[in-house]
């Protein structure tokens, strides 16, 4: 099974627009896809008292079929916060085995999954684990999500150092305006100035409602994310 680890620069960036979309893509080019949160945290209660995370719904209308939370994402939290201190509070502690079995279960159901990791790179899991320690563990390849305006320059090269430290492969870097109206002059060649900083190729910019990708030289572009998923 191949697979992308969406992670990000910083949490609020659209690790799960960008997830989402390309969960749509694989789709419409035929492949079978999964979607897959290790954990999430920062839910809101519906009439009835019962959370919902706002993620998990999107990626399940993503896939364009109905995948309960539990497949989508084992470890689930109310608290906006940390993922273990959202479990602490909830008398509760992540369990790992869940989390591989929960990936481990998608094996037979696609060829790809898109699994979205929470909050950046340094995010605990655990209280000795990080989110780079699953994406270690899981083996596919690190899609980085960065916003495109001021200081996403440093956030990114600091998030690539990481990656690099830890040996994860990195597939590509994906610039993402979260929100309207959130860049500023920067955005225009914040994509440029990390590109000659580091060897990881900017596959792609995302702008706020935009259909499509762009190059960072600004021309539309077509991903192959089949590709980027890399052998498993």
């Amino acid at each position: 099974m191949r697979g992308l680890f969406i992670t990000g620069t910083d949490t609020g960036v659209g690790k799960t627009h960008i997830a989402c979309e390309i969960v749509r893509e694989l789709r419409t080019a035929g492949h079978r896809v999964g979607a897959f949160k290790p954990v999430c945290s920062g839910a809101t209660l519906d009439a009835a008292g019962h959370p919902l995370w706002d993620d998990l719904e999107r990626l399940r209308d993503a896939l364009g079929r109905d995948v309960s939370d539990d497949q989508l994402c084992p470890q689930r939290f109310v608290a906006p916060l940390a993922p273990p201190v959202a479990a602490r509070l909830e008398g509760q502690r992540i369990d790992l085995d869940a989390i591989q079995r929960g990936l481990d279960r998608w094996r037979t159901e696609c060829d790809i999954v898109i699994v979205e990791g929470a909050g950046g790179l340094l995010c605990p899991v655990t209280e000795y684990q990080t989110m780079a320690d699953l994406a270690a563990q899981f083996g596919f390849p690190v899609l980085i999500v960065a916003r495109l305006g001021l200081g996403t320059i440093n956030h990114t090269l600091l998030t690539v150092e990481v990656a690099r430290q830890r040996g994860l492969p990195l597939a590509g870097i994906a610039f993402n305006e979260p929100l309207p109206a959130t860049t500023d002059a920067s955005s225009a060649t914040n994509a440029a100035e990390v590109a000659v900083r580091c060897d990881v190729p900017v596959v792609a910019i995302r702008w706020y409602n935009s259909q499509g990708w762009l190059s960072r030289f600004g021309q539309a572009t077509q991903l192959d994310w089949w590709a980027l998923a890399g052998v498993p």
